[in-house]
């Protein structure tokens, strides 16, 4: 028996995971785009202007990157997750700037049991970031892997 919050049973389709908020600061955007992605708009406030994105951008994948770490400290730390096997679908619909406030939410929208383990079972989910004015900025879809809370009581 596992003493997380979140096991594979606990998990519904149709469940709508509220990821919380995270506003994006200029430093960051460029931190993150110095490191992984050094487009000049994510780096500099003219290139931005200049860009098709109107101002200084987050990179999409720092987009990902925040998502992601809503989803862990919303559900992922508190479940048991053992990771994922891939993304099926992701989309950036909307520029990230600095000052936005992103808010998240996760939706399982189908749960199947492992055929060759059957202490897991597989989560698909539906994610998304809308900024301040209710805009949708990022969807995806994955997969998520998780140990059932009591695998020999499950048939």
């Amino acid at each position: 028996m596992t003493d997380k919050k979140w096991a594979y049973e606990d998990l519904e389709i149709g469940q709508v995971l509220d990821l919380g908020t995270k506003t994006v600061a200029a430093d960051e955007i460029i931190a993150f785009a110095r490191e992984f992605d050094p487009q000049p708009m994510h780096l500099d406030e003219a290139a931005g202007k200049a860009s098709i994105l109107g101002r200084l951008s987050a990179s999409g994948w720092h987009t990902c990157s925040i998502y992601m770490r809503m989803v862990c400290d919303a559900f992922i730390l508190q479940s048991t997750s053992e990771g994922s096997p891939g993304i099926d679908y992701v989309r950036w619909k909307k520029p990230v700037h600095p000052g936005d406030t992103l808010t998240g939410r996760a939706t399982i929208t189908t749960k199947r049991r492992s055929k060759s383990r059957p202490d897991l079972g597989f989560a698909n989910c539906r994610g998304e970031l809308e900024n301040q004015h209710g805009e949708i900025v990022l969807e995806l879809e994955n997969v998520g892997m998780f140990r059932l809370r009591n695998p020999e009581m499950a048939a």
